[in-house]
């Protein structure tokens, strides 16, 4: 068991576990309150840290401004009729499950609807992505430029496909070579100004940085001292050790994807990569990542069903 990868055999949090920390609506609510207000109370109009709960209503008014919030309001739990408890066994799945949980899947699970599953998948998905978006690789990183989407009969193939959605995958190393973070983001093309923006978002100035021959890569260059562009084609690439990583990842990516999920939408492409990213950027510690998917559901911002359509 020695030569065994410690990531890919920890053992996680177990069904028995996660019910002594959250079998119940209470205990949800308990936990809920104590990852929004870790401090006790603060009121969301003034800042107050004083307040008392109804007698009449389950809200909490402050004692300065007299404002009435719930402990759900203006959260991803906003308005919801579902209880807590749904919640937080959808989002153990979505954690604990090493390959993933589809809409479909959930539905099962939880005893909801497909809809309703969807739109929870979609609002815990979305606040991944959003706890993600800030990511700064640095040090040694793989970049890669990829699409998503297979041929559409009468359609041009190749890179100018309109089936076809550009993205790029990063890979941050450490000191031992192996791969510690990654970046995924969907491009509106590969064009030097996009990478470039991409860039000085995501990497940070001093940083290696590695990639193929793609010309406008060369946007990298303008942020980052250290750019090592490597001329390869076909299959040499993934067969190259410079991009063994980015390879590995994009592999697991679109193996997830194709066998979770089947299919993933292009308006919601990025909620894909976002959750897959979170997760990925959390693998080392199994049991913490449930608790840190907990902290990024009770911290996010509210999501409106018309925002989680797009369309």
């Amino acid at each position: 068991m020695s030569n065994h990868n410690p990531i890919q055999f920890q053992k996680g949090i177990g069904f028995k576990e996660y019910q002594r920390y959250f079998g119940t609506e209470e205990l949800c609510k308990q936990a809920l309150r104590n990852f929004r207000w870790p401090d006790g109370f603060v009121c969301p109009t003034c800042k107050a840290t004083k307040g008392h709960v109804l007698r009449t209503r389950p809200v909490i008014e402050c004692a300065c401004c007299k404002h009435q919030t719930s402990l759900t309001a203006s959260t991803l739990f906003h308005s919801t009729k579902l209880p807590l408890s749904i919640w937080f066994f959808a989002m153990f799945l979505m954690s604990q499950s090493k390959t993933g949980t589809s809409a479909l899947e959930l539905s099962r699970l939880l005893g909801v609807n497909r809809n309703t599953a969807w739109m929870m998948k979609q609002k815990l998905m979305a606040a991944a992505a959003d706890a993600e978006s800030t990511r700064v690789l640095k040090h040694f990183v793989e970049v890669d430029d990829a699409y998503m989407g297979g041929r559409c009969p009468g359609q041009k193939v190749g890179r100018g496909s309109p089936n076809k959605i550009p993205f790029v995958i990063a890979v941050e190393r450490n000191e031992k070579m192996r791969p510690r973070y990654c970046v995924l983001s969907v491009l509106p093309n590969f064009r030097k100004p996009t990478i470039y923006a991409w860039a000085v978002k995501h990497l940070a100035p001093t940083t290696f940085v590695a990639s193929d021959g793609l010309r406008s890569f060369a946007g990298i260059r303008e942020r980052c001292d250290l750019h090592a562009p490597v001329a390869c084609t076909g299959r040499k690439a993934v067969q190259d050790s410079i991009f063994k990583w980015s390879s590995t990842v994009l592999g697991n990516l679109k193996t997830s994807l194709a066998g979770v999920h089947h299919r993933a939408h292009g308006y919601y492409l990025h909620r894909y990569f976002g959750l897959f990213q979170f997760r990925f950027n959390r693998r080392f510690n199994l049991k913490e990542l449930l608790w840190d998917f907990l902290k990024m559901a009770a911290c996010a911002e509210q999501k409106p069903l018309h925002e989680l359509r797009l369309a």
